[in-house]
């Protein structure tokens, strides 16, 4: 499918019904990855990656590559890898903050517990590395482990500096752009020219 790059639409929402169809799909592939676990981890897996939100990351990879020439299944892939480097910071996230809600759901945290929820978040990142293998290319890989990295990297550092009212502007957007805005760069091109 390729969707013209200007269109008449004018809300998110009517964006992402562009994509409806394909957001299903790499939907699915996030759910069906509970059945790649082994059997004393797939069930809290199966309850994390049913946990997904908005799917914006997904919905990006997908407009940008109907933009460009044409969804792929490739797309698909990449859209579902994001989505669950996401969750797995989700999780973190709501370990640092004692979330015990996240969309009127229980937490992973609110339902496990802490350390489990942790190692949750930890087993989700690397799958989608493991996944991102399948792309067959070393660039691609590098690419995407530099992305987990910033994420990582971004967790840390809001961690470490909670409540540190001497942080400049400067070192709060360093903050952010590793944490939130790495996702959406890898998103629509960050992670460009992976093989199909």
């Amino acid at each position: 499918m390729s969707i013209p790059f200007f269109s008449k639409l004018r809300s998110q929402k009517h964006y992402l019904q562009l994509v409806k169809p394909e957001l299903k799909q790499v939907s699915e592939f996030v759910e069906a990855q509970s059945s790649c676990f082994d059997p004393e981890v797939a069930d809290y897996m199966e309850t994390v990656c049913q946990s997904k939100g908005k799917m914006l990351r997904p919905a990006l990879v997908l407009l940008v590559a109907g933009a460009t020439g044409g969804i792929k299944p490739a797309h698909i892939r990449l859209g579902a890898l994001l989505e669950m480097v996401h969750l797995a910071s989700l999780v973190h996230d709501d370990v640092i903050d004692e979330a015990d809600k996240r969309r009127d759901e229980a937490t992973a945290n609110a339902l496990w517990g802490n350390s489990l929820a942790v190692l949750l978040g930890d087993v989700l990142f690397s799958h989608a590395m493991v996944l991102g293998t399948e792309f067959g290319s070393t660039e691609f890989c590098r690419r995407l482990a530099n992305t987990v990295r910033n994420v990582c990297q971004g967790e840390v550092a809001q961690s470490s500096r909670l409540y540190d009212l001497s942080m400049t502007r400067e070192e709060y957007f360093e903050i952010i752009r590793k944490k939130t805005a790495s996702l959406f760069s890898a998103a629509t091109g960050g992670l460009a020219g992976f093989p199909e």
